[in-house]
């Protein structure tokens, strides 16, 4: 069966809940349902055994449940993970049982002996409490249709064990009930605290005192008198956060949508967050609640005509509200997503196809971490970056066309808190989340560039074996690294690596470290559009914050007052080296403190590199000092650790240093990834390859690799493994005819180092086409590196150059002088005036500045020697 990189099969750590069908016996669920292994899916698996009485399991194929597997039902899911379910017998009687997700096992709560609908249930985080709210079931029409005008009843109950019935509410209106878990569950608690929602726009929060009475026996006291207070009212929409134990609430101010949260801490008291104005209508829209509980399966074919409307947040301090108005077009579908976090909200539409598929089933908002997800089913999955989502390429979209929704359910989803989604007609519930390796296959098949941009980030998000992740990802690059053509693949994985292995880690880097090397996306992407616009931002109504909170002022904050972005880029960097690298060639150089730090940095780098790599290097990388690259190393460590300094607060010195540190060695270490990969793959000598002998197919690939390499570090300006010029310079001289090579160097792909041109002085003898590539290279070199080489090489060009800058150093600073009476001979017996007198003068020059104008390293380099060379050049000009 194909994986589904967004449903995938069973997991460990989790389960999920499965109803029975026709002819089985209750079993757990070893899921095997098709998924797009993104979202991939735990299991809770919910044994829906029979049970006589509590605590006894009836494993018989025979029961009382046998002909009612259409009345079990999940109910709601608790902050500690435990499921509570309902199901009937064929008395109508009604059992609630409860899934213990940590023993995975169930337990039975309670039975009502009548023909009840359940409306809403929660159980309290003893397991000593029940509330249940209910209404009686009609005997006919459609099964479990609430009858009209019926009294609904919201009961309180203690099971531990069954004792008394308390009612809290008997009206003609709804009630959903859910119990308040506080954070800290090591102890019992004496006092239980539930919400009441009322189908009438307010909601209240009752105090609930527990006593131990018997032993073990725990009752209500004062059952008689239960305090209770107001929560919200006059609300149009709510949402329930079983995760955060947070309330999200819409009221109508003056017809304009005010968006309000309630935080419940752990002593049960509640204050008032934030308050956002929302740019929707809901005035027409009766009242809604999510997640205050499982919905009932009723009306399906309607869903698609109702809004949709959802509060998601994450770790980072993200705040999302995602909003899917009524449905009105068969030809488009709008919804929109207000980044909060972020100050922008973008409204979609996506293209549905066909005129005749019309959509049958609601919109799902899925919360995926740094992800959110938007499903309809059979039409198009829209995978949301919530952390970067100011380019659409960063998000993933999926149509209707595409394999990957085609295998996704098809059935209605409702999505719950933590990541849970409950498929209605399976009755399974999954917990999403994003399924690494088929994002892996999904990253080799697709075509589509912003695709491929996508779904890359998405790989690199979802943490693991990051060492594993990397290599499967450099295989791909290494196949497909002439298939990209709106981005350079390799520059997006550096820098999307890099930041996915420093920003999980500590907060606010996300805004300080790049991102993507894409700042800009202009390419329109199949099946969707967008309108981005700015939005107001919540305001928030307390003023000391802790977790959460605190990150999301700080994202406020941001968006306020950080405008540009803050995001690190080497520009500094790049002015500072060039200016270093000038000084040294006009022999001119600062502070050797401020160098030696410099220098320093570079040393901790290489050796942060190679304590990350423990295997042997193949690559014949970091075997010479190479001071350019360690001084724009050095250079980068300085410039990222200053600008971390300056924003970063409450972060001690030492760790931002070695955060500084991490981040450029991680930029190294990828790059040696990639090179290892390469070397690995076609077979290479670990020596550095000799210039004799021809270039083989495999020196070809991994000279084109290397080349990639250096196009995509030039452009940001990010340094490279010492030896890097080195080798590449080499292969290049080895694969590539002359006139190709000299373009290459006069263009600045391949830069000439000392190392490399030395080896070719040694290394190829003195043939014509030789001569000809060393007298190209040699006259291409800095002076000073060409000095160094000529002496190397044994031959009248080498000598004839070695004057020529001889000459143009004593003469730069000359000043004529009468001339002398008193011509001396030359060491030849050639009477050649000329070339007498300039041979005087320079001779002069030496005597008088012997110190200044020593050949460095070369004594016998004198106007003599000058003499020699210029008579041996015209001979063979001359033919002689």
């Amino acid at each position: 069966m194909t994986q589904n990189p967004f449903w995938p099969g069973h997991s460990s750590n989790g389960s999920c809940i499965r109803f029975p069908v026709a002819g089985e016996t209750a079993v757990l669920w070893q899921c095997a349902v098709s998924s797009i292994q993104g979202l991939g899916i735990a299991n809770y698996e919910v044994c829906m055994s029979k049970r006589r009485e509590f605590g006894e399991q009836i494993i018989s194929h025979k029961g009382v449940l046998e002909n009612n597997y259409e009345s079990l039902r999940i109910l709601n899911v608790e902050r500690n993970g435990n499921v509570i379910y309902t199901y009937k017998d064929n008395k109508g009687n009604v059992f609630f049982g409860l899934y213990d997700c940590q023993t995975r096992q169930n337990e039975h709560l309670y039975t009502f002996e009548k023909d009840l609908h359940v409306v809403s249930c929660s159980v309290n985080s003893d397991r000593t409490l029940l509330a249940a709210s209910l209404v009686h079931s009609t005997k006919e029409g459609r099964k479990n249709e609430l009858q009209p005008g019926s009294k609904c009843l919201t009961l309180l109950v203690e099971i531990h064990p069954v004792n008394n019935v308390k009612v809290l509410k008997a009206v003609d209106s709804y009630i959903w009930v859910q119990f308040l878990y506080p954070h800290v569950e090591s102890h019992p608690l004496p006092e239980n605290h539930l919400l009441l929602v009322s189908e009438e726009k307010y909601i209240e929060k009752f105090h609930i005192q527990v006593i131990q009475e018997d032993g073990s026996r725990v009752v209500i006291k004062d059952s008689g008198h239960l305090p209770r207070e107001r929560v919200a009212e006059d609300f149009v929409w709510a949402q329930w956060d079983m995760s955060e134990q947070r309330l999200y609430y819409i009221d109508l101010k003056k017809s304009r949508s005010i968006l309000k949260c309630l935080q419940f801490s752990a002593d049960e008291k509640f204050n008032l967050m934030f308050e956002a104005p929302l740019d929707i209508t809901l005035s027409d829209s009766g009242f809604k609640l999510v997640n205050f509980g499982c919905d009932d399966l009723q009306d399906q074919e309607n869903l698609s005509k109702h809004l949709t409307l959802c509060v998601f947040t994450n770790h980072t301090g993200s705040l999302c509200v995602c909003y899917s108005p009524k449905f009105d077009s068969w030809e488009k579908f709008t919804y929109s997503v207000f980044y909060f976090h972020k100050g922008h909200g973008k409204t979609f539409t996506a293209a549905l196809g066909s005129v005749d598929s019309h959509v049958t089933k609601g919109l799902t908002f899925l919360n995926l971490d740094y992800y959110l997800a938007v499903y309809l089913p059979g039409h198009f999955f829209h995978l949301l970056n919530i952390q970067h989502p100011d380019l659409i390429c960063h998000s993933l979209f999926l149509t209707g066309n595409s394999e990957v929704v085609d295998m996704l359910p098809h059935s209605p989803l409702q999505s719950l808190s933590g990541s849970l989604v409950l498929d209605w007609c399976s009755g399974k519930l999954y917990r999403a989340l994003l399924n690494q390796s088929y994002l892996l296959q999904f990253l080799w098949n697709t075509q589509l560039d912003c695709e491929k941009m996508a779904v890359l980030h998405c790989v690199l998000s979802c943490g693991g074996d990051r060492r594993f992740l990397e290599a499967k990802i450099i295989q791909w690059i290494s196949e497909n690294i002439s298939a990209c053509h709106s981005f350079d693949l390799i520059q997006e994985f550096i820098i999307a690596s890099s930041y996915w292995s420093m920003c999980p880690e500590t907060s606010n880097m996300d805004k300080l470290l790049p991102y993507s090397s894409v700042l800009t996306w202009n390419t329109e992407i199949p099946g969707i559009t967008l309108v981005t616009e700015e939005i107001a931002l919540p305001f928030m109504k307390v003023h000391s914050f802790k977790g959460y909170w605190e990150k999301l002022n700080s994202n406020l904050e941001y968006v306020k007052y950080s405008k540009p972005h803050l995001h690190y880029n080497n520009s500094m960097v790049r002015r500072e080296w060039h200016s270093l690298i000038s000084e040294e060639k006009t022999g001119r150089r600062r502070s050797m403190v401020y160098v030696k730090n410099i220098l320093d940095n570079a040393t901790k780098v290489i050796s942060n590199l190679e304590a990350r790599n423990l295997e042997p290097r193949l690559t014949p990388l970091f075997q010479e000092a190479d001071n350019h690259q360690r001084l724009l190393m050095g250079l980068m460590v300085s410039e990222l650790k200053d600008h971390l300094l300056r924003h970063l607060q409450g972060v001690e010195k030492k760790k931002i240093e070695q955060m500084a540190l991490d981040y450029v060695s991680k930029l190294l270490d990828l790059v040696c990834q990639i090179m290892e990969t390469s070397w690995r793959k076609h077979s290479l000598h670990p020596c550095v390859p000799h210039f004799s002998g021809r270039a083989s197919a495999a020196e070809f690939k991994v000279f084109h690799i290397m080349t990639r390499i250096l196009e995509a570090t030039k452009s940001l300006f990010l340094p490279l493994p010492p030896g890097f010029h080195t080798l590449h310079t080499i292969l290049g001289v080895h694969c590539l005819p002359l006139h190709n090579l000299l373009h290459y160097i006069d263009s600045g792909v391949l830069l000439l180092t000392e190392t490399a041109v030395t080896r070719l002085m040694k290394d190829l003898d003195n043939t014509e086409k030789n001569e000809k590539l060393k007298f190209s290279i040699i006259v291409r070199l800095p002076p000073l590196i060409g000095q160094k080489i000529c002496r190397l090489w044994d031959h009248p060009m080498s000598s004839n150059i070695i004057s020529r800058n001889h000459v143009k150093r004593l003469l730069q600073n000359y000043k004529k002088k009468p001339p002398s009476s008193v011509i001396h001979k030359s060491s030849f017996s050639v009477e050649f005036l000329p070339l007498n007198y300039f041979v005087e003068i320079l001779t002069d020059i030496e005597s008088s500045n012997q110190a200044l104008y020593a050949f460095e390293g070369h004594d016998n380099v004198d106007a003599k020697f000058v003499e020699e060379a210029a008579l041996k050049h015209t001979m063979m000009l001359l033919g002689l």
